[in-house]
């Protein structure tokens, strides 16, 4: 089947079956390995992609529901909140395996595009589906509100 979508600011048309999960025509077929496969059914947040700038889990996504849609990953993430949150992240020494990484960054990075501010029960709710399998979640929620503070001044 033939895909069109953007994906990280360029136009890409796409030859693959329609049900494969975009996670997949991520790693494999464009070489986008930044994006995680974690568990496979849109629990732990390894694979979260921006589809139309929301997070979206990529390893339950069928690409074929992505017709003219704008995927923006990891290596294409860019602007003052995605500054924020990787300068946050080094701040507080966040990652420690690293695994859950990607993920984590994308949801923070569209959580502050919707709340600049966001309260410790915001950044709970947000980053509730992202397992961090090292339970780095008191530095992930530091960064987060240090990232928030970045974009204040």
């Amino acid at each position: 089947m033939a895909v069109s979508l953007k994906i990280n600011g360029e136009n890409r048309a796409l030859e693959v079956d329609g049900e494969t999960p975009l996670l997949w025509v991520l790693r494999d077929d464009l070489r986008l390995t930044g994006t995680k496969f974690g568990c496979g059914i849109a629990q732990c947040g390894a694979c979260t992609v921006h589809v139309n700038g929301q997070p979206r889990r990529a390893c339950v996504t069928p690409v074929s529901t992505l017709e003219g849609a704008d995927v923006m990953t990891i290596e294409g993430l860019e602007g003052p909140e995605a500054d924020a949150v990787r300068a946050a992240w080094a701040e507080y020494d966040t990652p420690q395996c690293g695994y859950c990484q990607s993920g984590q960054i994308m949801t923070a990075a569209a959580l502050l595009q919707r709340t600049p501010k966001p309260t410790d029960e915001d950044i709970d709710n947000a980053l509730a589906g992202n397992i961090c399998r090292c339970a780095t979640y008191v530095r992930i929620r530091k960064a987060v509100k240090a990232a928030g503070e970045r974009l204040e001044g």
